[in-house]
This record gives structure tokens, C-alpha cells and sequence, in this order.
């Protein structure tokens, strides 16, 4: 894939607003000195000088209101240029998986969100993780939607990735098993599937399983299947025992039989869930677009928490096989919820600190890296302390 470039399709719209500019600053002056120069009033004695003065002030007054409509039609360039200064930049921006928390980036393409803010996106799927970091690494995707672990994994290991906004901050997913695997112990010596090694999946079994007494690949064999349609369909052949799965085919899965071994929520959790990643050099050498990125994010998800349609409709389209409208309801209401996606869109350190112990097992940077090392706030905080993120809601938010 190419790697995305700004393209100026408003170049000819720029160069007419500016010479519409140049020609109104030019009428306005010779307006002005017109009317300088007309302010000396014949006051010679008799009628003739009050019928040159009242002359003068008629001839004064046409010009001023000949100058008044010239302001009105030319204020949107005087004084509103930056609307048509604005280039609009062709993004090509990933996401991960085909679940609910992937709703932000959906919601800020099909409502125009991007567009308004001078981008023109080109979502593009991934089926893990590390695909999508390693799509961002190689500048492919310049901007992804990816789970915590593998930006914090990636960054342990010397990677150039960093957070910028938090979209989901906790999980949630369940660990479903086949109908007649009603507890834990049942699932020893079963088969696993998830998206890909290195993926959120991996670290959430990690914290799963030893609560549940299980140690995995001991007691169990974890095995790579793919996004979560394509696990929900290995469970259905059963190909394998159990896998995690969020909403809504978690929903769905239960409604066609399949058990709940474990409520991740539930059990207390806190995680970086699906963020919003790019890298260091990006944000050097684009802060606009990033600011601008992160300005789509904020209103994407204000849209989401106040247009229930709009949400539920989205979700329909993108999620394709899932037609029922009360599955995609609930998932849209779990989705959306402040505690899964909250307004101000700050990264959860506490969760970033959860995936870190996590790793410590693995990646021995973990034990002295701090949460802080794997996020840049910078955008998110200007926009809530100019009172952007306020005025959305029209209260002060937490």
C-alpha cells in the first residue's frame, strides 16, 4: 500500500479566496481615499454652498453604503479565510477486528465527522494487533485503532509507536465455551482460540486463566484462529473449546447456546482496550493531522453517546452478518457507556500499568516502564482545557 500523502484538493478554491481578498483589500482602500477626499465641503456663502454641502453629504452616504455591502460580501474571505485554507488531507487509518469498540472510527467516517475536519479516511482492516503495528511501523497506515498491548509490547521492544487518545478503556469480552463445558476445570486439556499471539487476546487469557486455576499451555493449548466472527465460527465447528469473545457476537454466541466461563469486566479488569496509535515521527512531522485526527475522535464520540440510530446503524453496516436489532442494541449500549468509552478520551494509566504487569513475565522492560512512557496526551488536554470537549456536552465534565 502507498503510503498516504496530503493532497491539496482545494488548491484552486485557496487561490480564488485569496485573490477575492487582494481585490476587496484594494476596493476598500480606494473607497476610503474616495471618500477622504470628498470630505471637504464647499461653505462659501449663500444657497449654492448648502446645496454643494447636501450634494456632498448624499454622495457620501452612497459611498458608505457601496462600501458596507462590499464588507458583507467579502467577510467570509476577510475575516473566515481559514475555511478555505484548510487542505484536505487523504489518510489511510487502520482498525482492528469487527467489533463494537471499533465504533469511533466507523461513526467519524460514515457521519462525515472525518471530512469536516479536512480528512478524507481510508478505513482499512486488520486482523490483529500485530499486523496493524507492524502496518504502522512500515508508515502504511500513519493512524490505528489497536488493543494497548500491542502498542505497549511494541514499544517495549524499541518500536517508535505511541497512544494518543484512549477509545475504550476497559474490556469487554467474555471467555465462552461450548454448551456442555460448564466450568473451568472442564476446559483443561482443550484447545483456545484467539486473534493472533501478541494481541490484546493473549495478554487477557494471561490475566484470565490463572483466576480460573489454569495455566496456559499446560493445562490448555492456545492456538491463533482470527477476529472474532472467524472464532465464533471455530467454536460453532468446534475446532476448539473456547475463545474470548466481545459484543456483539458475544451476544449472539449466548443466544445460540454457548456458556460463559468468565465475565472479564466482571472481574475486575482494568485495561487499555482499543486505542488510538500513531507514531512519534507522525506526530513531529503532522501534529495538524493528529490534532485534527483526535478533534474527529472527540466528535465521534460525542455523536455516538447522543445519536442512539446513528450508532445502531453504523454497528449494522459494518458488523454485515448480524442482523438482529436487539443484539445490536445491546452491544451499541455496552459500547457506548462511560465507563467503556468515556468522554474526554484520556488513555487509562491504570490500565496501561495492568498490561504491563502482564508482560513482566515476558518482556523484562516491563518491570521499570511507567504507563506515562506510552502516551502523548498533548492533543486530548488542549482540546479539553480550551473547553472544546465541554461545549459539546454543554456541561462541565469530569
Amino acid at each position: 500500500m502507498a503510503r498516504p500523502v496530503a493532497r491539496d484538493s482545494t488548491a484552486k478554491t485557496i487561490f480564488t479566496a485569496g485573490r477575492c481578498k487582494k481585490e476587496a483589500n484594494v476596493v476598500g482602500v480606494e473607497l476610503h481615499e474616495k471618500l477622504r477626499n470628498h470630505q471637504t465641503i464647499d461653505r462659501g456663502p449663500g444657497a449654492s454652498g448648502m446645496l454643494t454641502q447636501q450634494h456632498d453629504r448624499r454622495k457620501m452616504k452612497k459611498r458608505k453604503l457601496h462600501l458596507v455591502v462590499l464588507l458583507l460580501l467579502f467577510a467570509p474571505v476577510l475575516f473566515h479565510n481559514n475555511v478555505f485554507a484548510q487542505k484536505i488531507v487523504k489518510l489511510y487509518v487502520g482498525y482492528v477486528g469487527n467489533d463494537a469498540p471499533q465504533l469511533p472510527a466507523w461513526s467519524a467516517k460514515e457521519a462525515g465527522i472525518f471530512q469536516k475536519n479536512g480528512l478524507d479516511v481510508q478505513l482499512v482492516n486488520f486482523t490483529g494487533g500485530p499486523t496493524a503495528i507492524a502496518a504502522l511501523l512500515s508508515g502504511d497506515v500513519p493512524i490505528t485503532q489497536v488493543s494497548g498491548p500491542s502498542v505497549v509490547s511494541s514499544n517495549l521492544r524499541g518500536a517508535d509507536v505511541v497512544l494518543v487518545a484512549g477509545g475504550t478503556v476497559t474490556l469487554d469480552v467474555w471467555l465462552m465455551s461450548q454448551p456442555e463445558i460448564k466450568t473451568a476445570e472442564q476446559l483443561k486439556g482443550g484447545i483456545i482460540g484467539i486473534a493472533r499471539f501478541g494481541g490484546v487476546n493473549d495478554a487477557t487469557l494471561r490475566f484470565v486463566l490463572p483466576k480460573l486455576g489454569i495455566t496456559p499451555g499446560k493445562d490448555v493449548t492456545v492456538t491463533q484462529v482470527g477476529g472474532v466472527p472467524l472464532r465464533l465460527a471455530a467454536l460453532e465447528a468446534r475446532r476448539i473449546q473456547a475463545s474470548l469473545l466481545s459484543p456483539p457476537v458475544s451476544l449472539t454466541a449466548r443466544k445460540r447456546g454457548l456458556n460463559v466461563l468468565a465475565d472479564v469486566a466482571a472481574m475486575g479488569m482494568l485495561y487499555q482496550h482499543t486505542s488510538v496509535a500513531t507514531t512519534r515521527r507522525f506526530i513531529r512531522e503532522h501534529p495538524d493531522i493528529i490534532r485534527r485526527y483526535i478533534k474527529s475522535q472527540i466528535e465521534a464520540v460525542h455523536r455516538l453517546k447522543t445519536d442512539r440510530n446513528m450508532g445502531v446503524e453504523v454497528l449494522a453496516k459494518y458488523l454485515g452478518g448480524t442482523k438482529d436489532r436487539d443484539i445490536l442494541e445491546k452491544a451499541y449500549d455496552r459500547a457506548v457507556a462511560d465507563d467503556q468509552l468515556p468522554a474526554k478520551q484520556y488513555p487509562t494509566l491504570i490500565g496501561i500499568k495492568a498490561i504491563l504487569e502482564g508482560l513482566a513475565g515476558q518482556e523484562p522492560k516491563a518491570k521499570q516502564a511507567r504507563p506515562e512512557d506510552f502516551v502523548d496526551i498533548q492533543f486530548i488536554k488542549e482540546l479539553d482545557q480550551n473547553g472544546f470537549i465541554d461545549g459539546l456536552y454543554g456541561r462541565n465534565l469530569k
